[in-house]
């Protein structure tokens, strides 16, 4: 079987690809091997630094259109999907080289990780309120740790896509041409992989813990806003017409 989510080594730097080849969409199987290989690569003694990247068209679409119907039915729980705390928790640094589009909680992923890179010409949003559904995976208090405040209240509200370079200069780390994302990326990592890993870890644990009160502070307000929104009969029919497959 292909392998959904990819992992290399290089001197200290762990490389976590998602490939599925289309949308890296983060369905039950997606899920399953990113939060192996991202066990696998912080419980290998010589890593240093995680990158998390995906195709060059599309880093990750969220959720795909199949679990959300399951989630309208009652199939599986808003609280089942918890993949937030997997980035969060990894003990070592962690960066997002977002280079394609991502959108809803493939936005939320990247958001997990201790530094962001974004491209400019690729597109990012908090996109579920325009399916009928509130935000999840922590995206109510993550995207503030991002952008300012009052920039990710607008983004949550109105589910708007917005291009890279509208958020440069906004509190992401670093918004550069597609095609410099990753290699920036992994210069990044390779500083960080100069240093101990025990320094690391002591480091990674202090600067990461306010994003990790904040989640887990979002989370009972949101199962309770995703039981009462996806409850809502419209909101299937909501999530039918307005799902967007990124190309």
């Amino acid at each position: 079987m292909t392998a959904l989510v990819r992992l290399s080594h290089d001197d200290g730097v762990a490389v976590v690809e998602l490939c599925d080849g289309r949308q890296n969409a983060l369905g039950e199987a997606m899920v399953m091997e990113l939060r192996a290989r991202l066990e696998e690569a912080h419980h290998d003694e010589t890593c240093k630094v995680i990158v998390v990247c995906g195709a060059l068209e599309v880093f990750c679409s969220g959720a795909p259109r199949e679990l959300l119907a399951r989630l309208t039915t009652g199939d599986i729980l808003p609280s089942d999907i918890a993949l937030a705390s997997a980035l969060l928790d990894v003990p070592v640094p962690t960066i997002a080289a977002m280079e394609g589009h991502a959108t809803g909680g493939g936005l939320a992923l990247g958001l997990c990780a201790d530094i962001v890179l974004l491209a400019r010409e690729s597109r990012y949003g908090a996109t579920f309120m325009n399916m009928g559904f509130t935000p999840g995976m922590g995206m109510t208090r993550l995207l503030e740790h991002v952008l300012s405040p009052a920039v990710a209240h607008e983004l949550l509200y109105t589910g708007e896509l917005r291009r890279g370079a509208d958020l440069e200069g906004r509190g992401v780390n670093h918004v550069l041409p597609r095609a410099d994302v990753r290699a920036r990326a992994i210069d990044i990592a390779r500083r960080i992989a100069e240093k101990p890993r025990s320094a690391l870890e002591l480091l990674k644990h202090t600067l990461a813990a306010p994003r990790r009160a904040a989640f887990a502070a979002s989370r009972l307000d949101e199962e309770r806003m995703h039981t009462l929104s996806f409850a809502d009969r419209a909101t299937r029919a909501r999530i039918e017409a307005e799902y967007i497959e990124e190309s």
